[in-house]
């Protein structure tokens, strides 16, 4: 376990790691664009607009997925100020927030010709905002305060705050009655999206977390990089 949170040990990896995801994402991507703009059927109600479901499901996950993986990370790093620990954290937020935005935008584009709104201000909408604050003030925590301790601090409590928010962004179409429809995928339930719709979706999910692994690692790597410089500039 000391290993793996090793810095020198974890910046090597994650070259590897690198490496490998950068020679198999465009042609992930490539046949995932294939497969949903023009292989997958038009839905028999919502027509062509329920192509942005291939962009807008996996951006929601990855900006609750991510968020989830930063409480954990404060958490840990609250606990045994690992400092490696930090490194993961600042460089997944700025993905995830991205992903949080795409997501709310995609929702609006979707939602328009779907619901005849460009917003509604239900519950899961409104818990999916509230979650871009959660990841904006996530990131000046750990920009703007400049003591570390506090900024741990700052950083694990706004991140246990938000992860009430994902508990109630995930729950929200099933405690309110809201606009935006049950969840289609579960894995322990029944799967109410048709297959031919559902391989497009898992390649594009798939494809969307290779990207979110790529440009973490690369973050990941910078930051090491630069956090490395500084520490021979003081010597």
């Amino acid at each position: 376990m000391i290993k793996f949170l090793n810095p020198s040990y974890v910046f090597k990896l994650s070259g590897k790691l690198l490496n490998i995801f950068k020679t198999f994402l465009p042609p992930l991507v490539i046949v995932g664009l294939i497969f949903s703009l023009f292989l997958s059927p038009k839905d028999y109600i919502q027509g062509d607009s329920v192509r942005i479901m291939y962009v807008h499901v996996p951006s929601a996950w990855i900006s609750l997925i991510s968020f989830v993986a930063i409480s954990f990370f404060c958490i840990l790093n609250f606990l045994f100020k690992l400092k490696n620990v930090t490194l993961i954290y600042k460089s997944l937020a700025p993905i995830g927030l991205t992903f949080n935005i795409i997501a709310i935008i995609t929702g609006s584009l979707w939602g328009q010709p779907t619901w005849g709104t460009w917003w509604a201000w239900d519950a899961r909408l409104t818990s999916m905002l509230v979650l871009m604050f959660f990841y904006i003030a996530f990131i000046f925590s750990y920009k703007f305060i400049t003591n570390s301790d506090r900024s741990i601090k700052a950083c694990t409590l706004i991140s246990v705050l938000g992860l009430i928010n994902v508990i109630i962004i995930k729950y929200s179409v099933e405690w309110w009655s809201t606009l935006h429809q049950p969840s289609s995928i579960s894995l322990t339930n029944e799967t109410t999206v048709h297959f031919s719709m559902l391989i497009p979706l898992g390649l594009m999910v798939f494809a969307l977390f290779m990207y979110v692994a790529v440009i973490f690692l690369m973050k990941y790597r910078i930051e090491t990089i630069r956090i490395k410089k500084k520490s021979i500039k003081k010597l």
